[in-house]
């Protein structure tokens, strides 16, 4: 198998095992008597990232691996574990709020609001990039910015309205 596939399946394992996580900690979430926001969108969210996969397997066979970009890209997952880490059982793929819990501000969050979006936008161009893709790189990232858009603010009403009066 050549090093664009490994790298295809490696991060294709990844966000597979991530749904796995999410699914997990969505049930443990809705046990403690969470709300999922923005779920009308959430669909959208999941066709755009499998598209974005399923266009990067078709495309990078026979294509050369920059390097140096895919150092900036291994760099970036360990931002993302760091993140997941960080959020623990509340990280999902959706929004999911327990109301009147604290708000995470440990971690990346100290830093930014939303670090696992960054992440995100970061990955979208930069594995593109990796196989001199820049098409799917420019078209993903502008899609991901039209759905962070939305979800960005679905996420940030979800958290404002399941915060603590003493906290908002």
């Amino acid at each position: 198998m050549s090093l664009p596939y490994v790298i295809m399946l490696l991060v294709t394992l990844q966000r597979l095992s991530e749904l796995v996580i999410s699914a997990r900690n969505t049930k443990v979430l809705m046990q403690h008597g969470a709300v999922e926001h923005g779920a009308a969108h959430y669909p959208a969210m999941i066709a755009l990232h499998g598209s974005w996969l399923i266009l990067l397997w078709l495309f990078v066979g026979g294509r050369p691996v920059n390097l140096p970009l895919l150092g900036v890209f291994a760099v970036l997952q360990a931002l993302r574990i760091w993140v997941l880490a960080t959020l623990g059982t509340r990280w999902t793929t959706r929004i999911i709020v327990v109301p009147g819990a604290e708000r995470v501000t440990g971690g990346p969050f100290r830093l930014i609001s939303h670090p696992n979006y960054a992440v995100v936008v970061a990955e979208i161009a930069v594995l593109p990039l990796v196989f001199g893709l820049i098409w799917i790189a420019v078209l993903y990232t502008v899609l991901n910015a039209l759905m962070l858009y939305v979800r960005i603010g679905a996420e940030n009403r979800a958290l404002e309205s399941s915060q603590p009066l003493a906290q908002r």
